[in-house]
């Protein structure tokens, strides 16, 4: 790894300067690998560690739900396509009124407006949980109800997201989005492997009704915290042109741009994992409901090792999301193609790990790329993204699982996002900025991505993301005081041979 002039290994990100007003000017932010100690930091605020045990319980008990009410529709129609309907109808409404949740996130009380999204959902969830319970469930009534959650939950999503600066500050900030999307994405693995325990001992009813109990806790938990351990963000006044304003900003950072571009493919393709898993335990393996909760244990598995590793992550770069799109992308084709059941099992833990370590990685770096001012907007347009991108793909992915079968949907699941990946990776190097170079190094890598004036010499690979550097004006790698010292002692060995010249 590059080493920076005070000698360590840490990473600074530069970021591209942007038409935004100076309050909006992106944070700097400094990657590098904690002790173990502190790889958990954060949790040692009171605050704070009550907010992840709350969203842990939360995030895992809002899939319990979702896998149920999949199973459940699968159970009143036996059609997967219908299933995959139902995560459209749910994330519909993110994609006309996320942006504006967003600007009501920078605009207003977080914890207030998470205590009332939450609450609203809790009772809706509850009145789907007591009509599947005594059986008057019907396909129009679910749909409506999981309609009106999806519209609640597009509120309450970027203020969960902003909500967790004011909980930690700017020390701990870094490692409490990681702890948080790491939470997220290991409850997205946890919820579905309980929620087919629970389908099968109890019903979908019951499993639906464990999210309501969920919902109280959180409730209870952010209404007990200590408030004056709560570092307000400051609020983002009241203008016309706020949505724009994040546009822009969007666009005018690589970090955020190509980000996104990444998360939206793999929201529509690799991210409907409940409907293929349930297409796979249906008409490939035939292991009813036993067997989709054991595929969902076995991805959660992974993903509790990759909420480890990337509490760990040392640096964030473009090119950590693009490589991890990759392998992401190689473990979903491998769980398609793979000829033996056994080695089926296996590999979805590697899809676990592979998905929780994309995922915190891309969500950490849309946060830190942002500014507090902004972030509520720029994190509003990411789950407009995530959440619009998976109401695409569920009927997508579940009509081609009807069409051409689990296996081949799972090779489209991975093949797409890995050949877009790499053809991000070939577009930003060919924009006239960077270029491959091949050369033996003694010490270190023989293959390096360089700016194109630097392929006389081998020096320090460079990342994709420093290409914002160049495009800015600022070399991403500047000469070592060594060479200066070499420099400035030369020239004034000239300075002094010209004088003696003079002088005779």
């Amino acid at each position: 790894m590059p080493r920076n002039e005070r000698g360590d290994n840490t990473v600074e990100r530069v970021s591209m300067p942007s038409e935004t007003s100076p309050a909006t000017v992106p944070i700097s932010a400094v990657m590098q690998r904690p002790l173990w100690r502190d790889t958990f930091s954060s949790l040692r605020l009171h605050n704070y560690r009550l907010y992840v045990i709350a969203q842990f319980i939360a995030y895992t008990a809002a899939w319990v739900q979702r896998i149920a009410v999949d199973w459940l529709v699968l159970e009143l129609t036996g059609n997967v396509a219908l299933v995959g309907l139902t995560i459209a109808i749910q994330f519909t409404p993110t994609i006309v009124l996320g942006a504006y949740a967003g600007v009501i996130a920078d605009r207003f009380n977080k914890r207030i407006t998470l205590m009332v999204a939450q609450s609203i959902i809790g009772l809706l969830s509850l009145s789907l949980a007591i009509i599947t319970i005594m059986g008057a469930a019907e396909l129009w009534l679910v749909y409506i109800l999981v309609f009106l959650m999806g519209v609640v939950q597009v509120f309450d999503n970027p203020a969960r997201a902003v909500f967790v600066n004011e909980l930690v500050g700017p020390r701990h900030l870094r490692n409490a989005i990681s702890l948080n999307a790491s939470i997220f994405h290991a409850g997205a693995f946890l919820g579905p492997a309980l929620s087919g325990i629970l389908i099968v001992a109890a019903g979908s009813g019951w499993a639906i009704g464990i999210n309501s109990i969920a919902v109280v806790i959180g409730v209870i938990t952010l209404a007990s915290m200590r408030k004056n351990e709560i570092l307000v963000a400051p609020r983002a006044v009241g203008a016309k042109g706020q949505i724009r304003e994040a546009l822009r900003y969007i666009k005018a950072k690589p970090t955020l741009f190509w980000t996104m571009v990444m998360g939206f493919v793999i929201a529509v393709f690799g991210m409907p994992m409940p409907t293929l898993l349930a297409a796979m335990a249906n008409t490939v393996y035939d292991t009813g409901a036993s067997g989709y909760g054991l595929y969902n244990s076995l991805a959660a598995i992974g993903a509790l090792l990759g909420a480890l590793a990337s509490a760990r992550r040392s640096s964030l770069r473009l090119r950590t999301i693009i490589f991890g799109a990759v392998l992401y992308g190689l473990m979903m084709m491998l769980a398609g193609i793979v000829p033996v059941y056994g080695l089926f099992l296996a590999v979805l833990i590697g899809v676990g790990l592979s998905r929780l370590l994309l995922m915190t990685a891309a969500e950490t770096m849309v946060q830190l790329s942002s500014n507090l001012v902004i972030r509520g907007r720029v994190v509003a347009f990411w789950v407009i993204v995530i959440l619009g991108g998976q109401a695409i793909g569920g009927p997508l992915m579940g009509t081609i699982a009807e069409l051409w079968g689990a296996k081949l949907a799972f090779v489209i699941a991975g093949g797409v996002p890995a050949t877009v990946a790499i053809a991000i990776a070939i577009l930003l190097a060919r924009s006239g900025r960077l270029t491959v170079k091949v050369a033996p190094r003694r010490n270190g890598r023989w293959v390096a991505i360089v700016p194109h004036h630097q392929l006389r010499t081998i020096t320090e690979p460079i990342t994709i993301v420093d290409a914002d550097a160049i495009q800015a004006g600022i070399d991403p790698h500047p000469a070592p005081k060594r060479n200066k010292l070499r420099s400035l002692r030369s020239s004034l060995l000239r300075q002094s041979a010209s004088r003696r010249r003079s002088d005779r």
